[in-house]
C-alpha cells in the first residue's frame, strides 16, 4: 500500500530524480566549515526547544531503516518482482544491522545524552529518509534484479562483507570507550555522594575527558572514521557502479568531516594543545 502515490514506495522517475538531487546534498553541509555552532552533542546548547537527547537519536535515526524495510518489502510487488537476489536482501540486512545498533542499541547503552536542537533532529530525518529511499529504491526494484546481474562480482561481496564487519566492530568499541567516560564519571559520582562530597559544578552528563585507547591515541573522532569504513564496505559489496551506495559515503563525509575538524579545535580549547598532542581530527597522520 502506498503512502504517497509515486513517491513512497517511489517510481522510477521520481528515484531517479531524488538519486540525481541527492549527488548535490554536500553543498549544504559545507557552511560546517564556516560555522562552529552545531547543537547536539559536546556542543549543545540550552534551548527550551531542545529535545532529550536519548528520545530525539532514537526517533531520528529510525525513518531510515523503517524506510528501507518498507521498500524492500513493498516496491518489489508494485514492479511486478516477483523475488530479489539474495545479495539484495544481504545489503538490507547488513543496512538493518548497523541501524538496529546506531538507533536502538547505542543510545540505550549510552548512560546520557546531550539534548538536541529541533534543526538538528529534523535535518538528521530528511537526511534518513532520502539516503533509505535512494538506497532502498536501488535494492528493492531499480538495480541488480536477477542473480546474473551479480555475477563475477563475487570478490567484491566477500572484501566488502569483511571491511563492514571490521567498521562496525570498531565502532562499537570506540563507541563503548566514549561510554566508558560517562560510566567512570557515574562510578565517581555516586563515591563522591557515599563519601558526602559532590561533583562539582558539572554534571555527569557533561562530563567529558581525552579518550586514550584504541585508535583514540591517533585521532579524537575513531567512531566517524568506522563508520565512514563501514559504508565503504557496503559500497564495495553494491559494486564501485552503485551509485546510492556512493551517495551515502560521499554525503556521510561531506556531514561528519567538518564536525570532526571542528570538534578537534573544541577539544583544543577544553583540555590544550598539549594534552591533545599530535592526535588529529579523523584520519590518522593526515586530517
Amino acid at each position: 500500500m502506498a503512502i504517497i502515490e509515486t513517491w513512497m514506495p517511489p517510481s522510477r522517475e521520481h528515484w531517479d530524480l531524488l538519486l540525481w538531487l541527492w549527488q548535490f546534498y554536500p553543498i549544504f553541509p559545507s557552511v560546517q566549515w564556516l560555522v562552529t555552532w552545531y547543537p547536539m552533542g559536546k556542543t549543545s546548547i540550552d534551548s527550551r526547544f531542545n529535545i532529550p537527547g536519548r528520545i530525539a537519536w532514537i526517533v531520528m535515526e529510525l525513518p531510515g531503516v523503517l524506510t528501507l524495510l518498507y521498500l524492500m518489502f513493498t516496491l518489489p510487488t508494485q514492479n511486478g518482482i516477483s523475488n530479489l537476489p539474495m545479495t539484495n536482501w544481504l545489503m538490507a540486512g547488513l543496512f538493518t544491522t548497523h541501524y538496529i545498533y546506531r538507533a536502538i542499541i547505542g543510545p540505550l547503552l549510552n548512560p546520557s545524552m546531550s539534548p538536541i536542537h529541533p534543526i538538528i533532529f529534523l535535518s538528521a530525518i530528511m537526511f534518513q529518509l532520502v539516503n533509505a529511499i535512494c538506497i532502498g529504491g536501488w535494492l528493492a526494484s531499480y538495480g541488480p534484479l536477477t542473480s546474473k546481474d551479480w555475477e563475477g562480482h563475487a570478490e567484491w561481496i566477500e572484501v566488502g562483507m569483511v571491511v563492514f564487519g571490521l567498521g562496525l566492530l570498531s565502532g562499537i568499541y570506540h563507541d563503548d570507550e566514549l561510554r566508558e567516560i560517562r560510566r567512570a564519571a557515574t562510578r565517581q559520582a555516586r563515591g563522591n555522594k557515599n563519601q558526602g562530597q559532590r561533583l562539582g559544578n558539572e554534571s555527569v552528563a557533561k562530563v567529558y575527558k581525552v579518550p586514550q585507547n584504541g585508535l583514540f591515541r591517533l585521532v579524537l573522532y575513531p567512531h566517524y572514521l568506522s563508520e565512514w569504513i563501514e559504508w565503504c564496505g557496503f559500497w564495495m559489496i553494491g559494486g564501485l557502479g552503485c551509485l546510492p551506495a556512493r551517495c551515502f559515503v560521499i554525503n556521510e563525509v561531506a556531514s561528519m568531516l567538518p564536525r570532526a575538524v571542528n570538534g578537534r579545535q573544541w577539544y583544543v580549547e577544553r583540555f590544550g594543545k598539549e594534552k591533545i598532542g599530535a592526535r588529529k581530527a579523523v584520519i590518522p597522520w593526515t586530517l
